[in-house]
């Protein structure tokens, strides 16, 4: 018997996505339509050995919660616990994207810095696109090295959005 990966929908404003939690954590929450479709579901089944199954948790309830708050400007971080699915590598990446504050970016090479691997960014970057916990691991606050918005699991327009709704709340045009 398989374990399971209990999922809801979620309609943000920049787009439809799937929250997912196992063994009391969240584990997905990421875009419908995506960059890399199967992807970040493939990795999270195959490292799990689970199935997706259709249902409610505490943990997607809270998560749907602070997303909402988020959305609202009432929320700048997450307090729900967390279950990294990747190598050492790419969890290392994910643990430094919660470590960026709310409102500021870094580049690719600066995350690369950071972990003390300045010649790895195209690693950080695609460790960076393999993050199936989007928004709650911001990984939209990593942009280019020339502050370009660079490539997003749910597009540039949700990147926009988001970058937009933490740090120029007066341009943002709800949809």
């Amino acid at each position: 018997m398989r374990n399971k990966i209990f999922i809801q929908r979620y309609h943000s404003p920049c787009g439809e996505m799937v929250i997912g939690s196992s063994d009391g954590k969240l584990c997905l929450c990421n875009w419908v339509t995506e960059k890399h479709p199967g992807r970040v579901d493939r990795r999270l089944q195959d490292g799990l050995k689970a199935e997706y199954e259709e249902g409610p948790s505490d943990i997607i309830d809270e998560t749907a919660r602070q997303l909402d708050e988020y959305f609202c400007r009432e929320r700048k971080s997450f307090d729900i616990p967390l279950l990294f699915v990747g190598t050492e590598f790419q969890k290392s990446v994910w643990r430094q994207l919660l470590e960026i504050p709310y409102g500021q970016t870094i580049s690719y090479g600066e995350m690369a810095a950071r972990l003390g691997m300045p010649k790895a960014v195209r690693a950080v970057a695609n460790a960076n696109g393999a993050n199936a916990i989007s928004i709650i691991a911001p990984c939209h606050r990593v942009i280019g090295s020339d502050g370009t918005l660079t490539g997003y699991g749910g597009g540039l327009d949700a990147k926009k959005y988001l970058l937009s709704l933490e740090q120029d709340p007066q341009s943002l045009i709800l949809r």
